[in-house]
């Protein structure tokens, strides 16, 4: 465990998101860019996509956490995402509801535990 002390947690979502989490303390700007990514009608899919590439290449972020309906912008990249560390997690935010059926990590859950 001591080999993640330190480490940061990314945030990827709409603005409610991802302000309860800088709130929280979970922000971080630097030579490296910032941690954490606000998403609306307007961002683009190739911003989300390079923010995800960015966030998963991290030696120093362990979790990613994105809203799912942001997640299912760049499905594609999110599931053939198979490292463990940094752990990328789906979320629910205020106006989106949780899918597990769409989940990445949840499917993979299932398999390994032989449900269907």
């Amino acid at each position: 465990m001591e080999a993640y002390r330190g480490k940061l947690i990314g945030v990827m979502g709409d603005e409610d998101t991802v302000t309860g989490f800088l709130l929280a303390g979970v922000g971080q700007r630097g030579a490296r860019g910032s941690n954490f990514m606000v998403v609306d009608s307007k961002t683009s899919v190739s911003d989300i996509e390079n923010k995800f590439t960015e966030l998963t290449e991290r030696d120093d972020v362990a979790i990613v956490l994105i809203n799912q309906h942001v997640a299912n912008e760049i499905r594609h990249l999110v599931k053939q995402y198979k490292k463990l560390i940094p752990t990328v997690l789906e979320i629910p935010s205020k106006e989106h509801p949780y899918d597990p059926e769409k989940d990445e990590i949840m499917k993979r859950v299932n398999l390994l535990l032989g449900v269907e």
